[in-house]
């Protein structure tokens, strides 16, 4: 368990926020990997502080839900954006889907406030046949997928696709190889349940030829739909593709 407190709030789009997180605890933060996910502890509004489980294994978990909810911490996985361990700072980027606690603590956050984080490490794994690899997912995978771009070698090759809530949340000024091809696709107010838009792309595209990994996260009809389409329709072998739910759409998540 690594205790941090925010050192900035900064809004990056309409719907985007990066919060950086510090504190000499991070000397304890090992970087695993591009994808790097934690799980991020922050209080709830009226909290006084917050209370971290003692616990430094996933036995923490039974350690919080005993906590009686006026004390218990919101619990959510994120991926690190960046991180300066010279600095002793993370960046975390925030999707900022409507009133969710996530959401409303990345609104309200102010230098100073606590937070923490637990390494949970990475999904992001690659093997070493794929000639060329697909990216997919919706706002809550952008920063993921952002990260990995960052950190791929220059020699990568990929089709990744990327839906954002509207189009003043498509960033002009995102780091990718040479290789890579990026398609925003923004809902801009339709009615289209998030990630359908995604997963419509990937059903739509003409992909290259040769064996690839895919690599998609978002809303659960999303990763799912994805994987589906490949493995069914266009006969990609099922251990080529990872594919993460990291929320459904109309259901929340259990506090």
């Amino acid at each position: 368990m690594i205790t941090l407190e925010v050192r900035g709030n900064a809004k990056l789009t309409p719907g985007f926020s990066t919060i950086t997180l510090g504190g000499p605890e991070l000397e304890h933060l090992k970087p695993t990997g591009s994808d790097q996910t934690v799980r991020l502890f922050f209080p709830r509004e009226g909290q006084d502080r917050l209370r971290m489980p003692k616990l430094s294994s996933e036995a923490w978990m039974a350690e919080i839900l005993l906590l009686p909810k006026s004390r218990r911490p919101w619990v959510r996985n994120f991926t690190i954006r960046r991180a300066r361990p010279e600095l002793g700072e993370v960046d975390i980027e925030f999707a900022l889907h409507g009133d969710t606690p996530a959401s409303a603590w990345a609104r309200r956050a102010r230098p100073g406030d606590p937070a923490g984080i637990f390494d949970m490490g990475v999904t992001y794994l690659p093997p070493a046949h794929a000639e060329w690899q697909l990216l997919a997912g919706d706002e809550s995978a952008v920063p993921a997928i952002l990260a990995i771009l960052e950190h791929a070698p220059a020699s990568l090759t990929a089709e990744v696709f990327l839906e954002v809530p509207g189009t003043a949340d498509i960033r002009a000024d995102i780091t990718a190889p040479e290789g890579v091809q990026v398609r925003w696709l923004a809902r801009d107010g339709s009615d289209a349940l998030p990630g359908r838009l995604a997963l419509d792309a990937v059903k739509k595209s003409s992909l290259r030829p040769g064996r690839f990994y895919t690599w998609v996260a978002g809303e659960a009809g999303l990763a799912t739909g994805v994987r589906r389409h490949l493995v069914q329709d266009r006969g990609v072998p099922k251990p080529d593709i990872a594919f993460f739910g990291y929320w459904r759409h109309g259901r929340s998540s259990p506090g």
